[in-house]
């Protein structure tokens, strides 16, 4: 008995001593809910010259799963509905997304291919999606937390 509960402390012991180290080659990934934060302005197309946060009661969530993506908005005191819902690519600095379905207020504003191309900057738990002009010049960007 003196042996069992021996080894059982010092497997304990030795579990408690251990230190969790994520593997070397963790990349982050956008699969999960997000809300939107805030926004930035650029001035001189490559550091934000203001940050706009988000008002009360205002909430934006995007969820990205299996290569689809649905954002949702919320804007208090206003009736106009704001969704999509369609496909998205992501590589190291790169966000894609090609609507198929949105909402009658986002069809009256989109590109005609309904296709974003955005610069991406991607940690575990926050993301910014920059638009960008035609010369590559950062113009703003809607930056968000993870949620899930």
């Amino acid at each position: 008995m003196k042996k069992l509960i021996t080894i059982l402390i010092f497997s304990l012991l030795m579990i408690s001593a251990t230190e969790y180290r994520p593997p070397a080659n963790f990349h982050p990934t956008i699969e999960g809910t997000w809300e939107l934060v805030s926004f930035y302005n650029y001035e001189d197309g490559v550091t934000p010259s203001d940050t706009l946060l988000i008002a009360d009661g205002y909430r934006q969530i995007k969820m990205y799963y299996n290569g689809k993506v649905m954002w949702t908005r919320y804007v208090p005191n206003d009736s106009v509905e704001w969704f999509g819902y369609g496909s998205y690519e992501t590589t190291d600095s790169t966000l894609t997304e090609k609507l198929e379905y949105m909402s009658a207020s986002m069809r009256k504003i989109t590109n005609s291919d309904m296709l974003w191309d955005m610069e991406l900057l991607l940690e575990k738990d926050r993301y910014s999606q920059i638009f960008t002009d035609g010369e590559g010049n950062r113009i703003n960007s809607e930056n968000y937390k993870r949620l899930d």
